[in-house]
């Protein structure tokens, strides 16, 4: 049995471009959708009388919320199962939970209840940092999101921690029948370019050539399981979170790979992935590394 792709839901702009994203995902991946709306207002219930005209809103709004994100997602793809629910729970901690059992979560940027000057919500950035499943923030512009590029960007990270992200960008490139970028980016360290006279080699060289036996360790087995997946590589010097940034114009979605820690709860995200989901042109998927 396919596992479910986790839309959570809101009704904020954000999330309701995460239910479109996400029900275009599975009909293009045959998986099931599932539409998850948390609140905390049933542990409370007993705190109020029960015909209390609040407790009687709130339930109302979340029922009709998560309904109509429902009838969105049908309309859009009439194939897909969708199924939905109100969960009592905080949000961050309904979607991790959810994330056990689903094949990926998405998010949209901010929430209902977030300040609109955040760059990323909360419980996005939570999300993202937290769960055992690949995490999917659905932002930047109309093109990226519906798929115009023709083109999934994959940040190529060392192979220990990378593996499952390379995975899910084959995966992607071959349902969506559309090329794989995939950069490795690279610096020379300064005390090296001063000792350059000294040496024998050329430093930016060495630094290169060790890129690209990285990206031949890395893409060797995905491209034999994927032979029909067009495969862009390519090895650049600088900042990867600049490298890929300045690619997510003309991407479709943006991958990479994080490294959970057994046992810490707090949020276990880089410099490159926080980067991206702050900045980037298109959705950003942050595939975590099992331990």
């Amino acid at each position: 049995m396919e596992l479910p792709l986790v839309v959570g839901v809101d009704g904020s702009d954000g999330s309701l471009l995460a239910v479109d994203w996400a029900a275009d995902e599975a009909a293009r991946l045959g998986l099931p959708l599932r539409l998850v709306y948390a609140s905390l207002w049933e542990p409370y219930e007993g705190a109020v009388p029960s015909g209390s005209r609040e407790r009687r809103s709130e339930q109302v709004m979340a029922d009709n919320t998560v309904g109509s994100a429902a009838e969105r997602a049908h309309r859009r793809h009439p194939e897909v199962k969708v199924s939905a629910e109100v969960v009592p729970e905080e949000a961050v901690s309904a979607l991790i939970r959810e994330g056990r059992t689903a094949s990926a979560l998405v998010t949209g940027v901010r929430g209902r209840s977030e300040l609109t000057g955040l760059l990323l919500g909360s419980v996005s950035l939570a999300v993202a940092a937290r769960a055992s499943c690949p995490v999917i923030v659905v932002r930047g512009d109309e093109a990226g999101r519906t798929g115009s590029h023709e083109r999934i960007l994959l940040g190529a990270g060392e192979p220990a921690a990378g593996g499952a992200a390379v995975r899910f960008a084959f995966r992607e490139a071959q349902a969506r029948k559309c090329t794989l970028d995939v950069a490795r980016a690279w610096r020379c360290p300064a005390h090296e370019t001063a000792d350059e006279p000294l040496l024998a080699e050329d430093p930016a060289h060495r630094h290169e050539e060790r890129a690209s036996t990285l990206l031949d360790t890395l893409l060797g087995d995905p491209m034999a399981v994927h032979p029909g997946v067009r495969v862009r590589r390519s090895t650049v010097e600088g900042p990867a979170r600049r490298v890929l940034l300045n690619r997510t114009a003309a991407a479709d979605l943006v991958v990479v790979g994080a490294r959970r820690r057994t046992g810490h709860f707090g949020l276990q995200l880089g410099r490159v992935a926080h980067t991206l989901l702050h900045h980037a042109d298109c959705p950003v998927a942050v595939v975590p590394q099992p331990v």
